[in-house]
């Protein structure tokens, strides 16, 4: 608080009364000037008063002033922080507009090409309509010629067991009994054989046909069986009738050692160990990776690449299978 000082006229004042006191006057004025003295510490001690009160609000009004601008600086501060953020927010509702408007654009494009490839759709459709037709046309075509192919395996195979009726009183004995192979083994003979669909597999006595029958209708390959017996071909003819492989086997009555080998892919045997000896000429004239396989019996002087033991479920016997494949090795003497 700043301490008061004694103005001029408060001073003036004072002086008149002391020389009014020291001088011969009236007792009236004396009074007079002793009730205007007192009247005048009243007014001073109000005015101080009040400029002590003024100095408080002074005083106050300063901390609000420091108040307020600490305030106005933080303001300010916050102020700065709220333009910034204010400024980013437009600068992002500008690029998200830049956005928005490019979405536009690629969902107009992107609806144009929907049209485009729905009007592709329905040619398309149209197209395939048209295919399904043409696809049951020919359905119908090939169910038609199949029922001409069948016709003529029936009389082809009617024909082929007359013929083999004329021959056979042309021919020579089997030269063994037959015993026809048990499936199971058939099948792990072309299994080991790995038949595929482009071979030519020959049956060097064939019996009743069931290797070359197998052979087709499991890989779709052609097959020929051979037999001097006219009653085995006429068995064999039958069971390709049955299975109505005609356009995939052919059965032919022939002495074995005679035929040509050089274009078979598969020789099947079953014959006994001397008549595989006897076929080791033809064979060698088997395209290399020919196979050759024999239930049974091996080939004396040449080394099988494998042989494999099969337990037979229809006669619970065991059967070896032998595996050769051209050219044939033969072992040293």
């Amino acid at each position: 608080m700043t301490k008061w000082k004694p103005t001029f006229e408060f001073l003036l004042l004072l002086v008149c009364l002391l020389a009014l006191t020291g001088c011969d006057g009236s007792k009236q004025e004396r009074d007079k000037a002793v009730e205007e003295a007192e009247k005048a510490k009243a007014e001073l001690a109000r005015v101080e008063a009040i400029i002590e009160e003024i100095q408080s609000e002074r005083d106050e009004l300063k901390e609000n002033l420091a108040t307020i601008s600490e305030n106005w600086e933080k303001a300010n501060s916050e102020l700065v922080v709220v333009t910034q953020a204010h400024d980013d927010l437009l600068d992002q509702v500008n690029e998200l507009t830049n956005e928005r408007d490019s979405a536009i654009l690629q969902a107009k494009d992107a609806k144009a090409q929907a049209e485009r490839l729905g009007e592709q759709l329905k040619e398309k459709t149209e197209e395939l309509r048209a295919y399904e037709e043409w696809v049951k046309e020919l359905q119908a075509t090939i169910k038609d010629l199949e029922g001409q192919i069948e016709e003529i395996d029936n009389q082809s195979t009617e024909q082929s067991a007359e013929e083999v009726s004329e021959q056979s009183n042309d021919t020579r004995e089997p030269d063994v009994q037959f015993v026809p192979t048990p499936q199971d083994v058939v099948d792990k003979m072309l299994e080991l054989a790995k038949v595929k669909k482009n071979d030519l597999v020959y049956d060097l006595g064939c019996g009743d046909g069931r290797i070359v029958v197998t052979a087709a209708k499991r890989y779709g390959c052609k097959a020929v069986g051979y037999d001097i017996d006219p009653q085995r071909v006429k068995e064999s003819l039958e069971n390709v009738e049955k299975n109505k492989v005609g356009r995939l086997v052919r059965i032919e009555q022939k002495d074995i050692f005679t035929l040509d080998l050089s274009k078979v892919n598969v020789v099947t045997l079953y014959l006994l160990p001397s008549l595989n000896v006897k076929l080791i000429p033809q064979l060698e004239k088997l395209k290399p990776g020919s196979r050759i396989v024999s239930h049974d019996f091996g080939m004396e002087g040449v080394r099988p690449d494998k042989v494999v033991k099969v337990t037979s479920n229809e006669d619970d016997d065991e059967h070896e299978i032998y595996l050769w494949i051209s050219p044939l090795k033969k072992i040293p003497d």
